[in-house]
């Protein structure tokens, strides 16, 4: 096994307003898993979400008292997925879910498919199936 698929030497953070709730829109509409989450009640203060085949994201819950300043809803990603089939799926969740999506699913002209989605705080979204040269 390859370690950088499952331990990624670059690792996206990103604050919300409601971090548990955004915990569980990315589980459930983009399909990262919950690897660890800390923080008591509504707040978090550290999680980490992984995807299967690897790469993951850190997130929390906005802070003043931190050493990053980052307001909630800031950010674009972009989240290789390994199959049409499971792009689709993505896809279709979340055009059920009713999210905001700026530019629907197609095929690229570099390669692969995709398609942009934001969550509910904001964050950009990119999806698709090209892997970079």
């Amino acid at each position: 096994m390859n370690p950088m698929t499952t331990n990624p030497l670059i690792w996206p953070t990103l604050r919300y307003n409601d971090a548990r709730a955004a915990i569980v829109w990315l589980v459930d509409m983009l399909g990262f898993e919950e690897t660890a989450v800390y923080g008591e009640g509504d707040r978090v203060d550290h999680a980490q979400l992984n995807r299967p085949g690897g790469g993951g994201v850190m997130l929390g819950t906005v802070r003043d008292d931190g050493p990053i300043s980052v307001p909630a809803g800031v950010g674009s990603i972009y989240l290789v997925i390994n199959t049409d089939d499971e792009l689709s799926r993505i896809y279709d969740r979340v055009r059920a879910a009713d999210t905001v999506v700026p530019r629907e699913l197609r095929t690229e002209d570099y390669g692969g498919s995709g398609f942009v989605c934001r969550d509910p705080e904001g964050v950009y979204w990119s999806l698709g199936t090209y892997r970079g040269e």
